[in-house]
């Protein structure tokens, strides 16, 4: 039976080509907030964001190598995997003193058996000198991805869900970072309002045409508590039901290159905060689901890429 790493690129048999062993991320709250719900360019934050999907700042989170060494736990018991990725995944992990950003990461690489880091933020938040810091890192030998959520390509949707940035910034960053020698990870969300197959193309060709080393692709829930959740239960926003993410999934895995990395190719929810689309729960049965369209296609990672690359990609449909 063909397994999804059969016919896409994955990070976790990227790592296991590389190291020679299963190397596993260790998701890390490093207690930082972000622009976009401090003030400084907004609050509330993107109308699909809940506080309570990530640890409340009102109580500070323990410390970075105590949730290294939880994480450390949970994953020896469930994989036996004995390398990390520290990953700084709570809200904007550049947004902070350059002091207190470079502590946290230093913390995080103090591990024995944390050979890196993945750092996720915005894009308009990642100054020359954390860029320059990360670039000191890979070159002292560790592996490090810079992970930019940009969600979408197009200004009008990040000013429909109040992100608080438009394209041209994650431009100069990605530029900038891969520049640097950085390898980048850009995260795209499918579903958001007003988006339809054509604008997931898009958005992906604007991405490839730049130059990227990874992606993730997730789609857009409805949590509790958000400007989305009201817009839903008012009937102004419609998920995307299963058939329509695998098919729009597996169409974005052909168009992208071989050798860009997918980092995560769906996305789950707390069953606590999740109001819609309910399969957003069954992480390994959206997974088998798209495996079983690649499958059912007869096709893999790349297998359209060049046609995402063509000019008529920007086209309107």
């Amino acid at each position: 039976m063909m397994t999804l790493a059969g016919r896409v690129h994955t990070l976790g048999s990227a790592l296991l080509r590389r190291y020679g062993e299963r190397v596993h991320k260790i998701a890390i709250n490093a207690g930082l907030t972000c622009p976009n719900r401090d003030g400084s360019k907004g609050r509330g934050g993107c109308i699909f964001c809940n506080n309570a999907s990530f640890s409340p700042l009102t109580h500070k989170p323990p410390s970075i190598a105590a949730q290294i060494e939880s994480g450390r736990r949970v994953i020896q018991k469930r994989t036996g995997a004995r390398r990390y990725l520290a990953y700084f995944q709570a809200y904007t992990n550049t947004y902070g003193s350059f002091e207190t950003l470079r502590t946290c990461y230093d913390e995080a690489l103090a591990e024995p058996d944390v050979i890196g880091l993945s750092i996720g933020t915005r894009p308009d938040c990642v100054s020359p000198e954390v860029i320059a810091l990360l670039a000191e890192y890979r070159a002292a030998g560790h592996e490090i991805w810079l992970e930019l959520g940009l969600q979408s390509a197009f200004d009008a949707t990040l000013v429909r869900v109040n992100r608080g940035h438009g394209f041209a910034e994650y431009r100069t960053t990605l530029l900038a970072a891969r520049a640097a020698g950085l390898a980048v990870c850009t995260h795209l969300i499918l579903g958001l309002p007003g988006e339809t197959p054509w604008h997931y193309r898009t958005t992906l060709a604007r991405v490839l045409a730049l130059g990227v080393d990874g992606l993730k692709l997730h789609p857009l829930h409805v949590v509790r508590g958000t400007v989305l959740a009201h817009e839903w239960q008012q009937g102004g926003y419609r998920p995307l039901t299963l058939v329509e993410y695998l098919e729009a999934v597996a169409d974005l895995v052909e168009l992208t290159p071989a050798e860009v990395i997918f980092h995560r190719l769906t996305g789950t929810a707390e069953p606590s905060l999740l109001l819609a689309p309910d399969w957003c729960t069954k992480k390994w049965a959206v997974l088998n689901g798209i495996t079983h369209e690649l499958v059912r296609r007869g096709t893999r990672q790349g297998a359209r890429c060049e046609t995402c690359l063509e000019p008529k990609a920007f086209s309107a449909p």
